[in-house]
């Protein structure tokens, strides 16, 4: 397949630079795959269409302040976007990062930080990656509380220097959040509130928690003209015994989000069934792929171009997708991250 098959134009007004004031006031749009019906409804009236027995899967992760600014010897600013932790021996914390600008950056630079920490290039191991230590007088992880930033996806505009608003540290974060690790949030979760989950719980829908942990690679545009060539970035994740066992005694299982869904298709046997583990996924799904354990998937408007957009055109057929995303541009829908959200039955 070409990739260009997967393409789409958005008006970039249509792009989502703030989310939505309340939670769960966000716009749904319902797709059937059984019917090709589009209904648009509010967040929360998605207690409408789940079912007692049926099982909510949510990934757990919790997005890392992984942004930080700080400036070179000569004076110049640079952004560092942490991308994963590498464990070795040596002192201080050891990150894989992108830079920006990197144009002129050499093993060897330090970037220094208001507080008096630095960090100095180790390696470059890639065309935009690269290996840089930390050494910071306080713990790492209360460096970043104290100076990291969100780190919103670059189609995500704030003035000037500003590289996060004051409430988008709170906001690109799902209320459930609870395992720090990603480096971009799994975007469907954040329409939920907790009124929406109580109400869920109480119609007798049961939550389970899974964990993947994000990276930078899952919201870039593929690159190669031809899909079956991608490749994907590996992601961590981690699906326990108390929701595996949730998940293959339940009726319908609702994926939230394209992570939640790799988990499901990952930890999935060959008799279709869940197993407890914990491991690294590649796994990339486009059209033709078949669906082993999700039932119904709720999910943003994705990038064109993108895995994750892929994704959807593999659970719900590309030419029904590509009629909800004109739809959706038709009704001024809002798109990505911070964006309204689609619930395909």
């Amino acid at each position: 397949m070409r990739l260009e098959e997967f393409d789409y134009h958005l008006p970039e007004e249509l792009i989502a630079q703030e989310p939505c004031e309340v939670r769960d006031q966000a716009r749904m749009m319902v797709v059937s795959r059984k019917t090709g019906g589009i209904e648009n409804k509010v967040f929360h009236d998605l207690p409408e269409f789940l079912n007692k027995g049926d099982v909510l899967v949510i990934n757990d992760s919790k997005v890392i302040s992984a942004r930080l600014i700080g400036e070179k010897a000569s004076g110049g600013r640079i952004e560092i976007l942490l991308l994963k932790k590498h464990d070795d021996a040596s002192p201080g914390e050891t990150w894989e990062v992108l830079l920006r600008p990197a144009k002129r950056t050499r093993v060897g630079t330090k970037i220094f930080f208001h507080d008096g920490s630095q960090a100095r290039v180790e390696e470059r191991i890639g065309d935009r990656k690269w290996l840089i230590t930390f050494s910071t007088d306080i713990a790492f992880d209360q460096f970043l509380h104290q100076y990291g930033k969100a780190p919103l996806p670059p189609y995500i505009k704030r003035r000037g220097d500003c590289v996060t608003d004051r409430n988008d540290i709170e906001r690109y974060q799902t209320v459930y959040a609870s395992t720090p690790g990603s480096v971009a949030a799994p975007t469907a979760g954040l329409h939920f509130s907790r009124n929406i989950l109580n109400t869920l719980e109480g119609q007798g829908v049961q939550i389970a928690s899974v964990t993947l942990h994000i990276g930078y690679g899952t919201f870039l545009s593929l690159k190669s003209g031809i899909v079956e060539d991608q490749v994907m970035e590996e992601e961590f994740f981690e699906i326990g015994e108390e929701a595996a066992k949730m998940i293959n005694d339940g009726e319908r299982v609702i994926a939230v989000g394209t992570t939640s869904t790799r988990v499901l298709e990952t930890a999935s046997d060959e008799e279709d069934r869940i197993r407890a583990k914990a491991a690294f996924t590649r796994l990339f799904i486009y059209p033709g792929y078949r669906f082993k354990r999700v039932g119904a998937l709720l999910t943003n408007f994705h990038l064109p171009r993108s895995s994750l957009f892929l994704l959807v055109c593999a659970f719900a057929g590309k030419n029904l997708i590509q009629k909800a995303y004109q739809r959706a541009i038709e009704d001024c829908y809002r798109f990505y991250s911070y964006g309204d959200c689609t619930l395909i039955l």
